[in-house]
């Protein structure tokens, strides 16, 4: 009877502690998160993970920091929620900063706990994500806390290329807390409640008098729109998650497996007449790329990664024929769809993270060349743009071109071309391949015989159709074998599919070798 009876209060004390641990670091610290529109750590999980699927792990782990009394308080979990649950069914590994528990501030024992799910989630083959809402480094533990943002780090590059690595900064982030986002592959932010920032406002005003709000020096917009460190822009936590839930859905688990193929919404061989009116005859004209991509993939479901950076050139996921696909386009709608630093870096990181987990590529290629200018020669506009060579050669998933209308110069080569390793180069009939436009061209190559006519207009108007005729449609390439087929708009999501399929199998081998040297 003792027995049963001090196994009871044993099971009631666990009770207690589970309920204790439940309570975050109490009502008015929970109070205060959901009046600025922010969740609890468990709240967030519960919208990210399956329902009943979750196992936390660590929630008896404390503090062994004696210092300031930390070891006396009480600080459930120490301030992060680790485990693993399901994400549409399939294993993920997960931890959510406590923001009502010393700020979430992460100290030694935080910091063990991350990394320990971190080590899970490698070795287990599983995606990881992390979400944060901290105060940065615990002051109280020191370099404790500095050689845990290390440890971290050494994990967040280690299980690069290995498994999926998402981070949703929901929270302020600052100091060296940035670097862990920075190193996964995907960094979602929220509007007005999440900053990113090696320096906050108070240092920024003191070292360059310089006055300027969280917001404004590491807000969600900021990150999204200017410095491309963010990838997603959310409302608010529930969009952040959400948008994590169907990023998750596009990718494997890991570096050896492909993404479940699903049932295509509508049949790959649907014909559609309007594919043939969306690129404008007139070369300059510009239109929406994102009219092509939703008239040719699943259900017009297109997930634009990078949305706000970088707009003319387009990056996203979606699926054809059940199959998810990365798909690149030059976006005609700014800029004309030309490639400059931050396009080249945008779409070349996109390309390496598809290739690193077997999703095939699809490149929509409307595009007059590289951005001249003396801004872009000293931001380094060759380094950037090789970084796009480099990425689409190195890529061995299957990659599929369509050029739909301008492919000028080193950015036709540069837009994923036959010689760069495209394994199918389709072509609409009004595509132009060519070293430049005709206008130009015909400036070059007639220019003695225009300054010498008596009619320098009507020579300058005859040599450039003569251009056009030779260059202003795609039969030359394809004569050549830089092209596969010219097709039909109306049939281009069965083209493609097609294509997909027929490159199910594709293996390359490549030379042994520790890893390139990627221009960075």
């Amino acid at each position: 009877m003792a027995e049963t009876t001090d196994a009871r209060t044993k099971l009631q004390q666990l009770q207690e502690r589970r309920a204790s641990i439940l309570r975050h670091g109490g009502e008015d610290k929970i109070e205060a998160q959901h009046t600025k529109n922010k969740k609890t750590a468990r709240e967030r999980i519960s919208l990210l993970i399956d329902g009943g699927s979750f196992v936390e792990y660590g929630a008896f782990v404390k503090t062994r920091s004696t210092y300031y009394g930390l070891d006396k308080a009480d600080l459930p979990t120490d301030g992060v929620v680790t485990g693993v649950g399901t994400v549409n069914g399939r294993h993920v590994a997960v931890y959510a900063q406590d923001f009502t528990i010393l700020g979430g501030s992460l100290g030694e024992a935080h910091a063990l706990k991350i990394v320990k799910i971190q080590d899970l989630a490698l070795q287990s083959g599983i995606p990881c994500v992390a979400m944060l809402d901290s105060g940065g480094a615990r002051i109280q533990e020191g370099i404790d806390s500095l050689d845990g943002y290390g440890r971290i780090f050494f994990r967040n590059s280690r299980s690069s290329g290995v498994i999926p690595q998402l981070s949703l900064i929901l929270g302020p982030t600052a100091g060296g807390a940035v670097y862990s986002p920075a190193l996964t592959d995907y960094v979602i932010m929220t509007r007005k409640t999440s900053t990113m920032y090696i320096t906050g406002p108070a240092v920024v005003k003191d070292v360059l008098s310089e006055e300027v709000s969280h917001e404004q020096l590491g807000g969600g917009l900021v990150h999204n729109q200017r410095s491309g460190v963010a990838h997603f822009l959310a409302n608010d936590d529930e969009e952040a998650i959400a948008t994590a839930r169907e990023l998750l859905s596009y990718v494997p688990q890991n570096f050896r497996e492909l993404t479940p193929k699903e049932q295509a919404s509508d049949p790959v061989d649907k014909e559609d007449l309007s594919l043939r009116d969306i690129v404008p005859a007139d070369a300059n004209k510009p239109y929406d790329m994102k009219d092509i991509i939703t008239k040719v993939v699943d259900g017009s479901q297109f997930l634009e990664v990078h949305r706000l950076f970088a707009p003319n050139i387009v990056v996203g996921f979606a699926r054809i024929g059940g199959r998810a696909v990365g798909i690149i386009a030059n976006q005609a709608k700014f800029m004309a769809g030309v490639l400059d630093t931050n396009a080249s870096d945008k779409a070349s990181r996109f390309i390496r993270f598809c290739d690193c987990f077997n999703i095939p590529l699809l490149t929509l290629v409307d595009v007059p060349g590289y951005m001249p200018g003396t801004a872009q020669e000293h931001g380094g506009i060759i380094r950037h743009g090789a970084k796009l060579l480099y990425a689409y050669s190195e890529a061995t998933v299957p990659k599929v071109t369509l050029i739909l209308r301008k492919a000028y110069g080193g950015a036709y080569i540069g837009m994923c071309s036959k010689y760069l390793g495209a394994d199918m180069v389709l072509a609409y009939p009004t595509a132009e391949i060519a070293v430049m436009g005709a206008s130009g061209a015909a400036e070059v190559i007639f220019a003695r015989e225009i300054k010498n006519a008596d009619n320098p207009d009507e020579v300058r108007a005859a040599r450039i159709q003569e251009y056009k005729d030779q260059f202003s449609n795609p039969y030359r390439a394809a004569e050549r074998g830089s092209v596969d087929d010219i097709i039909d708009p109306k049939d281009t999501r069965w083209r493609i599919s097609q294509a997909f399929d027929a490159l199910e199998n594709k293996r390359e081998i490549y030379p042994e070798k520790k890893h390139g040297n990627i221009p960075l």
